[in-house]
C-alpha cells in the first residue's frame, strides 16, 4: 500500500520540477535573452521538457515518471510566467496512474536573475498557483491532489553547475522540493513528498510557431 500511495504523486513530482527555492536577497534585474548573454531580449512562448527522469520520494515509498512537457509564457524581464498547458507520464508504480492537470493557466510565476549566484545558479524560477490530480487504478481509484507555489533554481546552458551537463539548454533544477497534499485527496494521500527533477527551457524562434527551438538565457542587465 505503500508504493500505492507514492505513485499516486509522481505527477506532481513532473510538475514541481519546474519550480524554485528561495528569491535572490539582492534585487538585480533580470532579462530574458534569446540564446546568449548579449542576445536581444525575449518574451513570448516557452516550453519546459523533462531531462531524465522525475523522481519522488517519501517516508512511505518512492518512484519516478520518464515524461513531461510543459508550455506556456514569458515577459522579457522575468514576470508573469505562466503555465497554459502540461503532460506527464511514463509512472512506474505497482498500478497504473493517470494524472490531470486543475485550473490551468498557473499564473503569477517568475524567474529572477541571482546575482549571489546561490546553489551555482544563474536565476530563481517561482511557479505560483499550480495544481493537479493523480488517481491510481485500485480500489476504485485513489485520487490525490496537490498544489501550491513552488520553487526551483535555473542555469544557463553555458553554466557548469547545470544538472545535466549534457544538454545546452537552459534548465530547471530542482533538488528535493517538497510538495503538500491538497484538500480533495484520499485518506492514503501522503502529506508531503520530496521531488526532484531537470527539465530543459527553450523559447520560440518564430513567434506563434508552436516549434520550441530557441535557446534561452538569463542576465542580470
Amino acid at each position: 500500500m505503500a508504493r500505492i500511495r507514492q505513485v499516486a504523486v509522481l505527477g506532481t513530482a513532473a510538475l514541481a520540477a519546474l519550480a524554485l527555492t528561495a528569491a535572490p536577497a539582492s534585487a538585480a534585474t533580470t532579462t530574458i535573452r534569446a540564446g546568449s548573454a548579449t542576445a536581444d531580449p525575449y518574451s513570448g512562448a516557452v516550453q519546459a521538457s523533462l531531462l531524465g527522469e522525475a523522481s519522488v520520494s517519501a517516508s512511505i515509498g518512492s518512484g519516478s515518471c520518464s515524461e513531461s512537457t510543459m508550455t506556456g509564457s514569458i515577459e522579457s524581464d522575468g514576470s508573469g510566467l505562466t503555465i497554459d498547458s502540461a503532460e506527464f507520464g511514463e509512472c512506474s508504480g505497482t498500478a497504473d496512474v493517470t494524472i490531470t492537470t486543475l485550473d490551468l493557466p498557473w499564473q503569477g510565476g517568475a524567474v529572477v536573475y541571482d546575482p549571489a549566484h546561490t546553489n551555482g545558479r544563474d536565476a530563481a524560477i517561482t511557479i505560483a498557483n499550480f495544481k493537479v490530480r493523480a488517481v491510481v487504478d485500485l480500489f476504485g481509484g485513489i485520487g490525490c491532489n496537490f498544489g501550491g507555489t513552488l520553487t526551483a533554481d535555473g542555469f544557463n546552458g553555458d553554466n557548469p553547475a547545470r544538472p545535466e551537463t549534457g544538454s545546452g539548454e537552459a534548465q530547471v533544477g530542482v533538488n528535493n522540493a517538497t510538495v503538500n497534499r491538497q484538500s480533495g485527496s484520499h485518506f492514503l494521500c501522503p502529506s508531503t513528498a520530496k521531488v526532484t527533477a531537470t527539465y530543459a527551457l527553450q523559447g520560440e524562434s518564430e513567434a506563434g510557431s508552436g516549434t520550441f527551438d530557441q535557446s534561452l538565457y538569463v542576465t542580470g542587465d
